[in-house]
């Protein structure tokens, strides 16, 4: 399980993980003032905006090409884009200096704080658990948009990105200019794009509409793909490697920095 339904609104546990987290720190920083008087609470929320901002800041260099070329999707952060260890080090730094300037702050800033990173490390652990312990490409055959069908499990020896989508889902007609782009840019790699519970007049209609063209779109009208992959909201984005194991698990919109990153992650 990757993600919470709540009604028609599905909310990703990549989310919600840190976002619990950040709770339970700034409980603990709470508990603290009650009980000793300290507040702790102002000095952790600098710890954690600096934390943020330097985690996307690292990302966003990583991949200045790619967002210098459209420069207002470095502020779109639904794509996942950070780098953790970036983040950790600046809020640890914002941490030490609050401290160093007021001594009463050390303990219990160093308690909220380490509550939340212990909060976030076991949430981050029982999602993985949760996931299937590295599954293969499905053992599907499904209909080319056009005619014709692919065998998923056919595709090993190359890295895959296999992405379920829908035309009527908003982040999956945002991300869709972006995938296209990363497909043109990496031969090396085969994009899937899985169209799930719409039929083919439907899915070739948009594709004209919004000027795109991919290859390799899938049609998969009764969902068989999506219950097979275990897939609850759209868009997912599934990375296998050569060898047809999945080796990442993305859900929501993703960039085109994003699917670089994952890609040069398989390599």
């Amino acid at each position: 399980m990757d993600a919470i339904s709540l009604g028609p609104m599905v909310l990703p546990l990549r989310v919600l993980a840190p976002l619990g987290a950040l709770g339970v720190a700034n409980l603990a920083a709470w508990i603290w003032q009650r009980r000793r008087g300290v507040d702790a609470g102002p000095a952790l929320w600098w710890m954690t905006v600096s934390g943020f901002a330097a985690a996307r800041a690292a990302f966003v260099l990583k991949h200045l090409d790619v967002y210098l070329a459209a420069p207002l999707t470095l502020l779109d952060i639904r794509d996942g884009g950070f780098i953790a260890y970036a983040g950790l080090l600046a809020a640890c730094a914002v941490g030490f200096e609050h401290a160093r300037r007021r001594p009463a702050l050390r303990r219990p800033l160093a308690a909220a704080a380490l509550t939340g990173i212990l909060a976030w490390s076991g949430a981050t652990l029982a999602i993985h658990a949760s996931q299937p312990s590295k599954p293969p490409l499905p053992a599907l055959v499904l209909q080319r948009l056009g005619g014709g069908t692919m065998a998923l499990a056919g595709l090993k020896g190359r890295p895959v990105v296999l992405n379920l989508w829908a035309t009527w889902c908003p982040p999956c007609r945002r991300e869709m200019p972006a995938l296209a782009a990363a497909q043109a840019a990496h031969p090396e790699a085969v994009f899937v794009f899985v169209n799930v519970g719409e039929d083919g007049a439907t899915v070739q209609r948009y594709l004209a509409q919004a000027g795109l063209a991919p290859r390799n779109v899938l049609l998969d009208p009764v969902r068989t793909a999506a219950r097979s992959l275990g897939v609850g909201g759209y868009p997912t984005t599934l990375f296998y490697d050569h060898n047809g194991v999945q080796s990442a698990r993305h859900m929501g919109e993703l960039s085109r920095a994003g699917v670089d990153e994952q890609l040069a992650s398989m390599r």
